[in-house]
């Protein structure tokens, strides 16, 4: 369910903004968490149960999430249902991600697991950013979890931390 806006948000819209953890990197890895901005600030995150045929687990990345197998078993939504959510909250949007070789990937999997495509397009944040303000959105990245006081490393955060990156090195 979003979230209210964060009161402190710069005015006007901001880029939409998604971000996956996965069950780790590689061709068998996979989507457990997608969380995502939206122009308006408000913010939505889900855990994804992994379908049956996904089984790799990179115990490196889950101390990186901090997301274990029986936290997905017990909380996590089918592929279907996030693919649903996804598709009704970003329907005819340009979504930013600042992985895009791996998000695509993991969002083609969910999608193809829920028998679905996506109604939204998934850009990279280079698309944004010309590189001068590429080379700046580590450090901005940084600031904005500082100033978010952002203590976990979930996708939710991760989009929200990179929106308002976005928003700092676009407007110098």
């Amino acid at each position: 369910m979003p979230v209210p806006p964060d009161a402190s948000r710069p005015a006007g819209p901001l880029p939409c903004v998604l971000d996956i953890e996965a069950s780790g990197f590689g061709r068998a890895s996979y989507p457990i968490e997608v969380g995502y901005v939206l122009p308006d600030g408000r913010a939505a995150c889900m855990l994804v149960r992994p379908a049956e045929g996904w089984t790799h687990w990179d115990s490196s990345a889950e101390q990186v999430h901090g997301i274990t197998r029986s936290t997905l078993a017990a909380h996590g939504r089918d592929a279907r249902e996030v693919a649903r959510t996804l598709n009704r909250d970003l329907a005819g949007l340009t979504v930013y991600c600042d992985g895009w070789a791996h998000d695509y990937a993991w969002l083609a999997a969910l999608f193809e697991e829920a028998g679905m495509s996506p109604a939204f397009k998934l850009e990279s944040v280079g698309a944004l950013l010309n590189e001068a303000h590429l080379n700046q959105l580590d450090a901005a990245r940084r600031e904005a979890v500082a100033e978010l006081g952002l203590q976990r490393h979930r996708a939710s955060n991760d989009a929200r931390a990179l929106q308002q990156a976005l928003v700092k090195v676009i407007a110098h």
